[in-house]
């Protein structure tokens, strides 16, 4: 894989959720706050304004993006007038991978397109934690071409599902969920706004140490090695992977091996031994004691408990 999509899986856990609603003005609804998660919103048809925690109500309209990387709450409606509706449930009890839902009403219909991503708490990654509490990603003619044909896709499968359908719109929420990132670091990249962990990704030297990482977390990686990767001295090399990465290359380099055993673990059933091997341990025993430092608890017990909340952050996601 390479580094972003390899943080995606990662990051992300259990199935995503989506939904496809019309809402015939005059309407409003308040999205709660969901940590633990990032969300998104796209307008399908029609228009409507969001109201966030913070700053003034601004209006959207058809083929924008509303991307929530932390979960924070907001809310949207037909107008900043309108009256807000409290939210009725958790979209994450829900078992349904898509829904549709069509409110009552007579006026203009707004149709759009919401869902979310359960994240692994206990791995938070820099890349999101540089991220700002909202992303909005204006449709524009010519641009971020794959994220809108994904979009259009997805509305059309949850609008009418035939055979199969809950294996396209995995796919396509999957697929989403990388669009909108690309399309978020190529435009930062385009306005020199690129900071933190997205300027990591944009280095060619420390893009290149990360690639290797994640292309091969079990080889002996060095800092002298790891410098030879991005083409520099091992004390430039280290200290422009800690100004960007927020942390020293083998302390990021464990902290990955680390979190992919966790979702080996998580996700296979794969003999101890196996995952040690995977990831650079030469025994069990030196995995299982890495494991437990960083996890607070033994291998096998993060198996049974499936996904537990613990585990450290890396420390840092930008510049010092």
């Amino acid at each position: 894989m390479d580094v972003l999509s390899d943080v995606v899986a990662a990051m992300r856990i259990g199935v995503p959720r989506s939904a496809r609603v019309e809402w015939p003005a005059p309407w409003g609804q308040r999205f709660a706050s969901a940590p633990g998660s990032a969300g998104f919103q796209v307008v399908l048809r029609g228009s409507c304004w969001v109201i966030p925690p913070q700053g003034e109500p601004f209006p959207v309209g058809a083929g924008d993006v509303l991307f929530f990387p932390h979960g924070h709450g907001y809310a949207l409606a037909d107008s900043p007038q309108s009256p807000v509706a409290e939210p009725k449930c958790d979209p994450y009890a829900e078992a349904e991978l898509f829904a549709s839902a069509s409110m009552e009403g007579s006026g203009p219909v707004t149709v759009t397109l919401c869902g979310g991503y359960r994240l692994d708490s206990s791995r938070a990654h820099p890349l999101l934690q540089g991220l700002p509490a909202m992303i909005h990603l204006p449709a524009t003619v010519g641009r971020d071409s794959e994220l809108r044909a994904a979009v259009e896709l997805l509305g059309k499968e949850i609008g009418d599902p035939r055979p199969g359908a809950d294996l396209v719109v995995a796919a396509l929420l999957d697929m989403l969920l990388l669009y909108i990132l690309r399309a978020w670091f190529e435009g930062s990249m385009e306005h020199c706004a690129v900071q933190g962990w997205a300027a990591a990704l944009a280095d060619p030297a420390i893009g290149a140490a990360l690639e290797a990482v994640h292309r091969d977390p079990a080889h002996p990686w060095t800092v002298e090695s790891l410098g030879r990767r991005a083409g520099l001295s091992r004390a430039a090399f280290s200290r422009r992977f800690t100004h960007f990465v927020g942390q020293p290359p083998l302390t990021y380099v464990t902290w990955w091996r680390l979190g992919t055993a966790a979702r080996m673990l998580r996700d296979s059933d794969a003999a101890l031994s196996e995952i040690a091997g995977a990831v650079g341990y030469g025994s069990e025993f030196a995995f299982a004691g890495a494991f437990k430092r960083e996890y607070g608890m033994a291998p096998g017990r993060y198996r049974r408990l499936g996904c537990p909340p613990t585990g450290r952050a890396p420390a840092g996601a930008g510049p010092r």
